[in-house]
């Protein structure tokens, strides 16, 4: 009942004669894939089918998952829900001896056939309980990864999450670890639209799943109840992001992420989603309050001692040569570092390339107002990686973040102008740290550390580009950046629309440049073409088609504004294009907002008085909007179904009693169009 494919054991001794599930003709397809083509050639057929299962069950990020783990070179390993071998390549490479268990025969093959090459592995095909009493019970590492969730098929018992693991518990060493991947049922990207991922319906997980079934994932809370119960006092949650499915990063609670670092979310490729609000933003909001644990996405659980790695990400969506995972972990004496590994024998010299990089820099910048955290390169026959030293501080993109949270310009441009001044020291010189954007610049004080060095070439380039880029890529990062005017930023880098142009074309030759011919995961996502729909946006349209022609007014007390003390101009539009108002507000209002209409449109602000005095328009610190302004005209495009019109009163000639008369043309656009306007209106980005 043992037989070999290629250096495989595959061991049928508790099959059961036919396999009891089965996802159908796609596993004959993998099968097919897995015998006749190289695992280097699964990129090209995955981009080529396009297709769900073809991503899932055979795209390397699968493996991001457990690669970060540390394992001893002669671990002992058991992997419980082995399925097609999504992981059992990577666990191979890191173990001493590898055994896989998996129920269907057909996927068992897959998995055989796809790591032919693999000697210490052996795959025993069969139900978990008829297997289970002939496994061994010195096992290093066991892991669960999405299987957990399958406990009720896996036992069949009253308690069969609690029967699973006191079972698995029995075949682990004293000094073991079990390792478990899986959903958080009250995951963000639930409550934001997406579908449950094993029953496929809305927010199943969320409700409890009222329809029953034989899946379960489990809350934080929920998983913490069951390792109580089964008396597991040793464990340590780590947080997979955007999932564990295809984690390009995994925290921990001894290192949380930080605001603006969750912007990467609409990562469900196997169903249509709704997006009901965006989830950086509130990802940021719960970063804030310390939530993150309970609503990440989902969850690594490490039964046992923990780890030194603390958090890693992957950058494995470049080329071959550029693949590398980034660790900080806290070392034998407690202390923070910074760990650069490559993924592949083709990214090492990317990362010994990082130890000349820092001398070059520190030379280049010696005596000037930036530092380079310390890099020092490790190469033994064993391991390849380079050490920094952890540097703390503020990101300046957070510092600017604020400026533009409080619209303050001058703020900002101060703190461009020091950037261009900082890292332009020395501009001539030979050598370049090409991405000096602003997140990767950490402030202590007077210190500006820069953290990351690993784009560095050997020529000049001269500071306005480099400083074009890095509000380029801010303003990318995140589209709330827009509220702020950025006309005087690019004003002060004095960019031609030429040179804009052709900035813009280099960064582009330099993302295909890092990526090669590879496609990213989103571009994979928009490939396999599911939908998302943006309910907000259905009834923006439903509210468009109804009525929009609606004037609401907000008033700023200090207190910032309050859709519940809001209030609507009634009869303000005297004809579909035509609106004026005449409103009364006391001397405690400090900002005032119009809102002209419910959908997307050009306003023109044809008379504006506050006290029977002219509003001057053209003082941004007096009057500003959130659309985009056709200078110098009183014009502003909107490409949103929320225009809004800030009218600072307070800078003006308050009394205890005032009056605002406006008269204002308002032409409503589709969508589109009023996107295509706002952009031509951006001047140099």
């Amino acid at each position: 009942m043992t037989d070999k494919i290629g250096k495989i054991t595959f061991d049928l001794s508790h099959y059961p004669g036919e396999d009891l599930y089965c996802d159908g003709a796609v596993e004959d397809e993998l099968l097919e894939i897995v015998k006749k083509y190289a695992e280097i050639e699964y990129a090209g057929i995955i981009e080529e089918k396009a297709d769900w299962p073809i991503l899932y069950h055979l795209s390397p990020l699968r493996e991001n998952i457990v690669d970060w783990i540390p394992m001893e070179k002669n671990a002992k390993v058991l992997e419980i829900g082995s399925g097609c071998g999504a992981i059992t390549g990577a666990l191979s490479r890191k173990a001493g001896e590898l055994t896989c268990v998996d129920l269907s025969k057909k996927r068992s093959m897959i998995n055989a056939y796809r790591h032919a090459e693999c000697e210490n592995v052996t795959i025993h095909v069969g139900n978990f309980k008829d297997i289970e009493p002939d496994l061994p019970c010195d096992y290093d590492y066991i892991f669960l990864i999405g299987v957990f969730e399958y406990g009720q098929a896996y036992m069949g018992s009253d308690r069969p999450y609690h029967d699973f693991l006191n079972i698995i518990k029995k075949h682990i060493k004293e000094n073991g670890r079990i390792i478990i991947a899986i959903e958080n049922k009250l995951g963000l990207k639930y409550f934001a639209g997406c579908k449950e991922d094993h029953l496929g319906t809305y927010f199943s997980g969320i409700e409890n799943y009222p329809a029953g079934g034989g899946v379960r994932t489990f809350s934080r809370n929920g998983l913490k109840k069951i390792f109580t119960e089964c008396d597991v006092k040793n464990y340590h949650f780590y947080y997979p992001y955007p999932d564990y499915k295809f984690m390009t990063a995994v925290y921990s609670d001894e290192y949380l992420p930080k605001a603006g670092e969750l912007s990467d979310n609409l990562r469900n490729f196997d169903r249509d989603r709704m997006e009901l609000f965006e989830e950086r933003a509130a990802f940021d909001g719960l970063v804030a309050d310390g939530l993150f644990p309970v609503f990440s996405n989902s969850f690594l659980v490490v039964i046992g001692e923990d780890f030194p790695t603390k958090y890693a990400k992957f950058s494995n969506d470049r080329a071959p040569e550029y693949r590398i995972r980034t660790d900080i972990l806290k070392d034998e004496n407690k202390e923070w570092e910074v760990r650069k590994y490559p993924l592949g024998e083709e990214a090492k010299g990317h990362i010994l390339g990082m130890g000349e990089a820092y001398k070059s820099l520190t030379e280049r910048y010696r005596g000037g107002k930036v530092t380079f955290n310390e890099c020092r390169i490790v190469d033994t026959e064993d391991e390849v990686y380079a050490s920094f030293e952890f540097i703390k501080g503020t990101p300046l993109s957070e510092k600017m973040d604020a400026c533009v949270e409080k619209q303050d310009e001058q703020g900002f441009l101060a703190l461009l102008s020091e950037y261009m001044e900082r890292i332009g020291y020395h501009e001539e010189a030979p050598v370049t740290d090409y991405d000096l954007i602003f997140s990767n610049i950490l402030v202590d004080g007077e210190e500006w550390s820069i953290i990351d060095y690993e784009w560095t070439f050997g020529q000049s380039i001269p500071v306005k580009e480099q400083a074009f880029r890095a509000v380029y890529c801010y303003l990318l990062e995140d589209e709330n950046r827009n509220r702020l005017n950025m006309d005087a930023a690019f004003d002060l880098l004095n960019i031609t629309e030429e040179e804009a142009e052709a900035y813009r074309e280099k960064e582009a030759d330099f993302q295909k440049f890092v990526t090669g011919k590879a496609k990213s995961m989103a571009e994979m996502r928009e490939l396999i073409g599911n939908r998302v729909y943006k309910p907000l946006k259905m009834l923006d349209k439903m509210q468009e088609e109804g009525n929009v022609n609606r004037v609401q007014i907000y008033e700023d007390r200090g207190n910032g504004f309050s859709e519940e003390e809001s209030y609507f101009v009634k009869d303000a539009y005297i004809s579909d294009e035509e609106v004026e108002i005449d409103i009364t507000l006391d001397g405690n209002v400090q900002i005032l907002r119009i809102d002209p209409s419910m959908t997307s449109c050009v306003v023109k602000v044809e008379e504006l008085l506050f006290n029977n005095e002219e509003v001057p328009v053209k003082d941004k610190k007096i009057y500003y909007t959130n659309g985009k302004v056709l200078k110098p005209s009183s014009t502003a495009v909107f490409a949103t179904t929320d225009p809004n019109l800030y009218i600072k009163v307070s800078d003006l000639n308050r009394k205890a009693e005032n009056t605002l008369h406006a008269k204002l043309r308002v032409v409503k656009l589709p969508a589109e169009i009023a996107e295509d306007m706002a952009m031509s209106v951006k001047k140099l980005y």
